[in-house]
């Protein structure tokens, strides 16, 4: 019995530590929503765009290790990815108004080459159904949602860029 209490246990946890990851059978437009820059300053999710390359957008708040995490991994790599399929992040910090002065200031000391924005009222959040954070979606050229994914674990920026890959290709994904 302690057996099968500790499996069923096991199994509870592993279902909330792993990145949940979905393909989107039909894509769907960006919608559009008002936040704001680093600098407090207007902005239309409507501006976000690419040429008709590939979209990050990256949900994460300041006290959110994996979240920090994630982007700082992508970080170090990220030039190359630009290089290779042009895409191009954008970093979405859903820190309150106490908390959203941190923002700049940590993607800054991070190094991190992202458009950092803010959605203090949590907006841009709820009109993209975000879940727990941090909560990535690759948008095609069309700026069309077409894959996302929850949670950061070592390695899963590896599947981030076969997604761009595959989205710069015109590839379906699986």
């Amino acid at each position: 019995m302690k057996k099968l209490i500790l499996f069923f246990s096991l199994a509870l946890i592993s279902t909330f530590t792993f990145s949940q990851e979905m393909v989107i059978s039909k894509s769907r437009p960006l919608p559009t929503v008002d936040i704001k820059d680093v600098k407090g300053n207007p902005f239309s999710t409507s501006k976000i765009e690419n040429d008709g390359k590939p979209i990050v957008i990256s949900f994460w708040a300041s006290w959110c290790k994996p979240c920090i995490k994630e982007l700082t991994t992508i970080a170090d790599i990220y030039g190359d990815w630009q290089e290779e399929t042009g895409v191009k992040l954008y970093a979405i910090a859903i820190d309150d108004a106490r908390s959203s002065s941190q923002v700049g200031p940590l993607a800054n000391g991070k190094g991190w080459d992202y458009v950092v924005l803010l959605d203090q009222n949590g907006d841009f959040k709820r009109a993209m159904s975000v879940g727990p954070i941090p909560h990535t979606f690759v948008l095609n050229g069309k700026r069309e949602i077409v894959w996302q994914h929850t949670s950061f674990s070592e390695g899963s920026e590896k599947d981030l860029i076969n997604i761009i890959r595959k989205v710069k290709n015109g590839e379906e994904i699986k």
